[in-house]
C-alpha cells in the first residue's frame, strides 16, 4: 500500500493528526494537498508560524525542522473520503498511532476533526462521550491533546475564520517558535 509518510521527529512541539491521508497528498508526498483544503490557509493567516508558507513537501519539511510541527494520521490507509474507512481500519492503525505518539511525546498532539479524534478514543481507551473543540481533558501519556475542526473542504460548516481561531488558540498553549 502505498501512502504518505510521517513527518515526525523527537522533541516535537505538536504532532497534527489528520484523518487518513487523501489520494491527493498521497501523490505529491505532503500534508493537506488537496488545494481546496483550508489547513495552508488557516496556518498561515494564524499565529501558529511566523511567515507564510506555499503548500509544498518542502513546507512540510520546514514545519518539522524550524517549528517542531510534526505530522500523521489515525489510519494511514489512503482514500478519496474519509467515509470509505472501515472499523477494521481503525481497529488496525489506531493501537499503532498511539504507540508512536507515546513514544515521541510531543508537548502537544492535534487531532484534526472529532471524527479522527472520537475513533483513536474509542479503541485506545475505550472511551464514548461528548467532544468539545480546544484542549481536551485527557492527555495521552505526557501530552496535552489538542481538538480543532477537521480544515477539510468536506467539513463546510466551519468557516476558514472559525479554523483560524481554533489555529490561534493552540498557538496561544504552545507557542511554535524554536526554543
Amino acid at each position: 500500500m502505498k501512502t504518505l509518510p510521517d513527518f515526525l521527529a523527537p522533541a516535537l512541539n505538536i504532532i497534527s493528526v489528520g484523518l487518513n491521508p487523501s489520494l491527493n497528498s498521497v501523490t505529491a508526498g505532503f500534508y493537506f494537498a488537496t488545494p481546496q483544503n483550508r489547513f495552508w490557509k488557516a496556518l498561515n493567516a494564524s499565529t501558529l508560524i511566523d511567515e507564510p508558507l506555499i503548500p509544498s513537501l518542502a513546507s512540510q519539511q520546514y514545519l518539522l525542522t524550524h517549528y517542531k510541527m510534526g505530522f500523521t494520521d489515525t489510519v494511514k490507509r489512503p482514500s478519496a473520503s474519509g467515509s470509505a474507512l472501515r472499523a477494521a481500519d481503525y481497529r488496525h492503525w489506531c493501537p499503532i498511532l498511539k504507540d508512536k505518539l507515546l513514544t515521541l511525546s510531543a508537548k502537544v498532539i492535534w487531532f484534526h476533526g472529532k471524527v479522527a479524534y472520537r475513533h483513536y478514543l474509542a479503541v485506545n481507551h475505550q472511551w464514548k462521550g461528548d467532544l468539545d473543540w480546544g484542549l481536551q481533558p485527557i492527555s495521552i501519556g505526557s501530552s496535552q491533546v489538542f481538538l480543532s475542526p477537521n480544515p477539510s473542504p468536506a467539513n463546510a460548516a466551519f468557516s476558514l475564520d472559525e479554523l483560524i481561531g481554533w489555529y490561534n488558540q493552540l498557538a496561544n498553549i504552545c507557542p511554535q517558535h524554536i526554543e
